[in-house]
């Protein structure tokens, strides 16, 4: 019987593991995130699927874990430094998002589907906290996290990240209790909160440093790892026994370690095991999920998801022109915020456990906020299509118009730039287009005259002096833009030198086969100075360092003619260094062709 209960738990845990490993990668290609797949997953082999599971409420006890770990790592995230920087935003813009779409949510929660003043709250406030993950995605898909209304969202989520903390001791607070409840036995309660908040406080001010640097002389990776388990579960424990919330007792750890030494070490140490558990715990929310209630009531379902995500649309588009955001800003922010997140389950969880919702009202709202997080990507994708291009603002920035010089350079960024200098100390006279605005602004701040213009447009090059100048560089960092570019100057302007750096090998043999003047792949040269530097390093004499790579250099020439020779394209800079050495060459270079001024010359056989 043993042997058979033992069999009975091993399948279970590799039906677990097997759904995960399944259903995410599925989910997130689709553009839906991991947390949908783990849901998908857990409602799949629930009791509600095929049957693998009839407790889940024992599976999600244990992966309550995953969130205590999880409000440990943000705890170690919020550095005094970091919050201190962003403390407008964050105790501002945050503030007034969070606290307005939770006061909208909650009015919402209480007319419109008769919630009590508390469930309300509780739901209201659940669904304003935003999938972090899925935002900081869309943030990073659109290349927005460094742009001031990038941080902005950061401040946001931020700030939302913080608000679980005491959302949870709220809920506690509300929980209802019995009429036997008498004034002492509460005050010693909050006696012991309080001894628990200052016991955490005390010992991570004064002792968990100390312990950390004893254990890290001691050089043992394992014990590291369990300190830091220790510290994360002990804190938990504490406030539980003070009855607070074991996240909220995490998180305070997490702030007191956030400017230790040892902090990289510890959220290196906890990560697995969070993200591990995390993912059980929307597992195990996915198979709670109460299949028979969503079936009775997804006609409230469908109403809760709507006039929710409308309401946090109406809050969230206020607050944004309030704090002066533009209107495509604020749509961007709807599109984003507009959705619950994974700390609402967190929250709806804490709720159902101290009596605040039952266990309809908890399956209700559990979908709502998993239907919301689905249509996100939807909404976003939408977006995209239905608004029109954001135009730059054009203040202080000048359109190129009537330029004239030796030498026009296209593109203005990491590349252009370094370009540049060596025309300017010669005394060279230069024009210079690049069509990022924020780029010309930040080279102003330098001294440099960037004017505005887009090089594969004919009339903006004629614009900036393209038919004068005696030679054109191609400094952009696309392949498609450079090859039209190319294309123009060529057809329009075949007398002026055309020099173009090339994004890789394959790019340079097109390059070449062009007949441009001059090309360079712009990672080769400093990649060959940084190999130097790193024989140098490892005691290589210089001129033998300096004669290796100059052989380095001679051999890529070679394998570059072979290759145009042979019409060979290669889509990557392979070097292929452990290959025979090329036989004799079967045509001449031509002059201009070369790649890095320094190389020699190459015979032909």
């Amino acid at each position: 019987m043993a042997v058979e209960a033992q069999g009975d738990q091993l399948v279970q845990v590799v039906a677990l593991l097997g759904a995960g490993v399944v259903a995410v990668p599925i989910f997130r290609r689709l553009g839906l995130g991991s947390v949908l797949g783990y849901f998908a997953a857990g409602l799949a082999i629930g009791p509600f699927g095929l049957g693998l599971f009839s407790d889940p409420e024992s599976i999600l006890h244990v992966a309550e874990l995953g969130v205590i770990m999880l409000l440990f790592i943000i705890g170690l995230e919020m550095q005094p430094a970091r919050l201190w920087a962003l403390r407008g935003q964050i105790f501002g813009l945050g503030i007034a998002h969070v606290a307005v779409c939770a006061a909208l949510l909650t009015v919402a929660g209480m007319a419109v589907f008769g919630f009590s003043g508390p469930a309300a709250f509780v739901a209201g406030a659940g669904f304003v906290l935003s999938s972090t993950a899925a935002v900081t995605q869309m943030l990073d898909e659109r290349g927005e996290m460094s742009t001031p209304e990038g941080q902005k969202t950061i401040s946001i989520l931020l700030l939302e990240d913080l608000a679980i903390v005491p959302l949870l001791a709220l809920v506690a607070f509300m929980a209802p209790r019995t009429e036997d409840a008498d004034v002492a036995s509460r005050l010693i309660q909050m006696g012991y909160a309080i001894g628990a908040v200052v016991g955490i406080v005390v010992a991570g001010r004064f002792l968990l440093n100390p312990m950390f640097r004893l254990l890290a002389a001691a050089r043992a990776r394992e014990v590291m790892t369990a300190a830091a388990l220790l510290v994360v579960l002990g804190a938990a424990l504490l406030m539980q026994i003070g009855g607070l919330s074991m996240a909220m007792g995490a998180f305070l750890a997490g702030v007191l370690l956030s400017e230790s030494s040892f902090r990289n070490q510890l959220e290196a140490d906890v990560e697995p095991f969070r993200g591990l558990l995390l993912g059980l715990f929307f597992l195990a929310v996915g198979m709670s999920l109460d299949v028979d209630v969503i079936a009775r009531a997804w006609p409230m379902i469908l109403a809760v998801t709507a006039v929710y995500i409308l309401t946090s649309a109406i809050g969230i588009y206020g607050v944004a022109a309030a704090f002066g955001a533009s209107q495509r800003e604020a749509i961007n922010r709807i599109v984003m915020f507009a959705q619950g997140g994974e700390f609402a389950f967190v929250l709806y969880g804490a709720a159902l456990a101290s009596g605040i919702f039952d266990r309809e009202t908890n399956a209700i709202l559990t979908a709502a906020v998993i239907l919301s997080m689905a249509l996100a990507p939807f909404s976003a994708l939408a977006l995209r299509r239905v608004m029109p291009p954001e135009k730059p603002s054009m203040e202080g920035v000048e359109l190129a118009h009537g330029l004239s010089g030796t030498a026009l350079i296209i593109g203005f960024g990491r590349f252009g730039q370094v370009v540049s200098q060596g025309l300017l100390a010669r005394g060279c006279t230069i024009s210079i287009i690049e069509i990022d605005v924020e780029m010309i602004r930040a080279a102003s701040d330098f001294g440099f005259l960037v004017h505005y213009g887009d090089g594969t447009r004919l009339d903006i090059l004629h614009a900036s002096g393209a038919g004068r100048a005696d030679m054109i560089l191609v400094c952009v960092d696309k392949r498609e833009t450079s090859d039209r570019i190319v294309e123009l100057i060529q057809s329009e302007f075949p007398l002026a030198k055309l020099l173009v750096r090339a994004w890789d090998r394959g790019h340079a043999i097109d390059l070449i086969n062009k007949n441009v003047d001059f090309q360079i792949r712009d990672t080769f040269e400093s990649a060959l100075v940084f190999g130097q530097a790193a024989l140098e390093n490892l005691g290589v004499p210089e001129d033998e360092a300096a004669e290796i790579i100059s052989d380095v250099r001679r051999r890529d020439l070679e394998r570059l003619d072979i290759q145009i020779a042979g019409g060979i394209y290669a889509g990557q800079d392979l070097m292929l260094g452990n290959a025979p050495r090329p036989g004799p060459l079967t045509r001449p270079r031509q002059q201009g062709r070369v790649v890095g001024a320094e190389m020699p010359p190459v015979e032909a056989s």
